[in-house]
């Protein structure tokens, strides 16, 4: 018999949460983490401390639409449209 748990998936409408999953996203490539982290100004560690500070997950957001190729490479991860990138940058920045 295998089991499977069930989990309530973050909602994609969730601006913190896609913000959330689409650094995890930049964070994974290495080229594109340090042009995140120069392009803003964090240290690695400033942004583990600001993770929740709304103003870091916009920059996660203004990152990812500034560049197209990395807003489509983003949505097309986290399986969103890029629009809903955009939107949850909207969301964070007002």
């Amino acid at each position: 018999m295998r089991l499977t748990i069930l989990r309530e998936p973050s909602s994609p409408s969730d601006p913190q949460a896609l913000a959330l999953n689409a650094l995890g996203w930049v964070l994974s490539d290495q080229d594109r983490a340090e042009r995140f982290l120069s392009l803003t100004g964090l240290t690695p560690e400033e942004l583990r401390a600001s993770l929740g500070e709304p103003s870091t997950l916009g920059a996660v957001m203004d990152f990812l639409c500034a560049h197209e190729p990395d807003l489509l490479g983003a949505a097309d991860a986290l399986d969103v449209q890029p629009e809903m990138l955009v939107a949850a940058q909207r969301k964070l920045g007002a």
